[in-house]
């Protein structure tokens, strides 16, 4: 892959607002597998594109820009001895540099990708946050506007265990039926977020409190917001999104307030 295609493929990325590590080797001193100015993309499935090398190095490389995925890390650099820091027979060593796109201490999660979502989407993208739209109709999630990451499963539940713990979760599927099976693996694997909303009324919030208590799950575990959104407009899809990203912002500073004070 050459260097244009490479960063072709980043923006690419990018625009499907998929997190992603470049890698780039900026300077090698004695016998290395590659030449100062290779690269690689990394998103959170592995290596993308690219190389620095192969081998240990570059699964090393790989396994570094992951963990900065995971903990929303923004740039690193890495000074290895291919001996005694990578386990390499070669005595070479190499300088590279880790630099994360698209990773944020404030991820949305959304569960359905429908009127609202479409709404909501377009005020999220303009803040300070990384979207997910989780569904599984594909003609509604290519309506969702650039910048979303937008993941198209058949089991939108089996998503739950790989959403960072600081995530805001929204479930806004089709309504109750669709909604229930994601609240109750939410609740069964015991994850607990910093906001958990489900739209829909106080007579759908008190169902989905009776159906997953009749699973198992204890009543004292059970807590969402439902209605969602701060109480003010119409039931425009429009204005319902307007609510409901100012009860995330609400939220997202309530937490900060929090624990500036602790």
């Amino acid at each position: 892959m050459t260097p244009a295609e490479l960063l072709r493929r980043a923006a690419e990325l990018v625009d499907r607002a998929t997190p992603l590590v470049i890698v780039t080797l900026i300077e090698t001193s004695g016998s290395t597998p590659q030449d100062a100015g290779a690269k690689m993309l990394v998103t959170a499935e592995g290596l993308d594109a690219g190389t620095v090398g192969g081998g240990r190095v570059e699964a090393k490389a790989i396994e570094t820009a992951l963990a900065m995925l995971r903990d929303n890390t923004s740039q690193q650099l890495a000074d290895w001895s291919l001996k005694a820091d990578v386990g390499m027979t070669c005595g070479g060593r190499v300088k590279l540099f880790f630099e994360a796109l698209g990773v944020t201490t404030w991820p949305v999660v959304i569960f359905g990708a429908g009127h609202v979502t479409q709404a909501l989407t377009r005020l999220l993208v303009a803040l300070p946050c990384q979207v997910t739209c989780i569904d599984p109709r594909r003609e509604w999630l290519t309506k969702l506007p650039p910048g979303v990451r937008a993941i198209e499963t058949a089991d939108p539940p089996a998503e739950v265990e790989r959403l960072p713990d600081e995530s805001f979760v929204l479930c806004m599927t089709r309504g109750h039926s669709s909604d229930l099976p994601v609240l109750r693996r939410i609740f069964e694997q015991d994850r607990t977020f910093p906001y958990l909303g489900v739209i829909g009324s106080q007579a759908k919030a008190a169902v989905l409190r009776k159906e997953l208590t009749a699973v198992g799950i204890p009543a004292e575990r059970i807590s969402f917001y439902c209605p969602i959104g701060l109480p003010l407009g119409t039931n425009h899809p429009g204005e319902i999104a307007v609510s409901i990203a100012a009860q995330l912002l609400e939220r997202r500073d309530g937490r900060a307030m929090s624990a500036s004070d602790s």
